[in-house]
């Protein structure tokens, strides 16, 4: 049985016994299908399928956002999302697609409003260097 062929029964089954708005059908049938990729197992030996990013790396990382390449969504931060959606950590992530070690998971606009928000606040400085007396 293929990818999309268990994809289909398990939405198909999951709708009969829930109601869900049409609308809802697209990101239903996306999360089950990231969700079979994930834990898919290949018979030894066997090269899987290409992994095909739902959006092109290099087109990834916009000011206010980052699109996240498992499910093409836009996001501030990818973390979070990574770690309670696919179960990846920020380097396995980088690592399944291919990314360079400094690919940023938080969008460039986020990063510097949550830094001027923390210097505000007076984190990041070094305290003042005690003397013994």
């Amino acid at each position: 049985m293929d990818l999309l062929s268990l994809t289909a029964d398990i939405v198909a089954a999951y709708v009969r016994m829930n109601a869900i708005p049409v609308a809802g059908l697209p990101d239903l049938i996306a999360s089950v299908n990231s969700a079979l990729r994930a834990i898919v197992v290949l018979p030894p030996g066997s090269e899987g399928p290409g992994l095909v990013p739902a959006v092109n790396p290099k087109r990834s990382v916009f000011p206010d956002y980052i699109l996240c390449l498992e499910d093409g969504k836009k996001y501030k931060s990818l973390k979070r999302h990574l770690k309670a959606h696919f179960g990846l950590t920020p380097e396995d992530y980088r690592a399944k697609w291919g990314l360079a070690h400094d690919y940023p998971m938080v969008a460039p606009n986020y990063a510097a409003q949550r830094s001027r928000l923390a210097k505000s606040a007076g984190l990041g400085r070094r305290s003042a260097v005690k003397t013994p007396v």
